[in-house]
């Protein structure tokens, strides 16, 4: 079984449509999406939503006539308040699957999800979370926001309301179990700490402690991460090992190319690619 592993597309069409064309000329059974799916553009409250009913329906009618799947969550950056429309789409298609905190059967194989990711610096906290109940928060860029349905709602004290929150490590120990590890699959858009997938430019390892703690101790076939675009670019690691682990975090290109992971998964075989767009959104034909 052959799937395409890309993540952190944050509306760039382009992007997607290539990615659709790839899996196709690859006979791949499945694209897993790795989070941050949603558009970054204007007001997030509407485009977002937009994004969602417009682009995101229209792709996954071509994923449902191509018969591939398309597995994926909402990451950090797109707004807790449009998951309900996002699983109002999936729900649409039989190819399009919502991950975020499921399981899902592929063949032989089993994927679980998980979308919350360790806190950071930047404002929006949907889906932060402290990673064990001894984390030590980051400096903040400023006061911590949740999205609602009038707008960002403005937290008084961030750190006080993330203590009430169950952490990274809560999360993952109440994920949906695996029917056998060894033909288990996890995306998890935070990455591990340790192992080289999670440096940001500065050179800092922002990865989770947890997550891995988790994976040395599950040691799940193989775990697919995301959110640190510019990890593979400064540690030159989208690859590794944790026991008898697979991780893989690819990174992401900026805007003009792409970056995804080509994997088989019965050989175990796998391939980093980057490449140029040169795939635009398919001419609906003419009768």
């Amino acid at each position: 079984m052959k799937i395409i592993y890309v993540t952190d597309l944050h509306g760039d069409e382009a992007k997607y449509w290539h990615v659709l064309k790839t899996a196709e000329k690859n006979n791949v059974q499945a694209v897993v999406n790795g989070g941050d799916m949603l558009s970054m553009e204007g007001d997030l409250h509407i485009t977002q939503r937009e994004f969602i009913f417009g682009f995101l329906n229209d792709y996954f009618t071509e994923f449902e006539k191509a018969g591939i799947y398309h597995i994926g969550y909402l990451g950090n950056d797109d707004l807790m308040i449009h998951d309900r429309s996002f699983d109002d789409v999936c729900s649409k298609y039989p190819h399009a699957v919502n991950l975020a905190q499921r399981k899902f059967k592929l063949g032989a194989y089993e994927v679980v999800g998980m979308n919350w990711v360790v806190d950071y610096p930047f404002q929006i906290k949907d889906r932060c979370r402290m990673d064990g109940k001894n984390y030590v928060f980051q400096r903040q860029l400023g006061p911590g926001l949740l999205s609602t349905e009038q707008g960002f709602q403005t937290l008084k004290d961030w750190f006080a309301a993330a203590m009430s929150l169950p952490t990274i490590e809560d999360e993952l120990e109440a994920l949906p179990k695996p029917e056998n590890l060894k033909k288990a699959i996890y995306v998890i858009h935070t990455p591990p700490a340790h192992v080289g997938l999670d440096v940001c430019w500065s050179g800092e390892g922002v990865g989770s402690e947890s997550i891995y703690k988790f994976i040395d101790k599950t040691q799940p076939l193989l775990t697919l991460h995301g959110h640190i675009h510019e990890s593979y670019a400064r540690s030159g690691v989208w690859k590794t090992n944790i026991g008898e682990t697979i991780s893989i975090q690819p990174g992401q290109a900026e805007s003009g190319a792409i970056a995804y992971v080509l994997i088989d998964l019965d050989q175990m075989q796998m391939e980093r690619v980057e490449e140029d767009l040169i795939v635009q959104r398919p001419v609906a034909q003419i009768p």
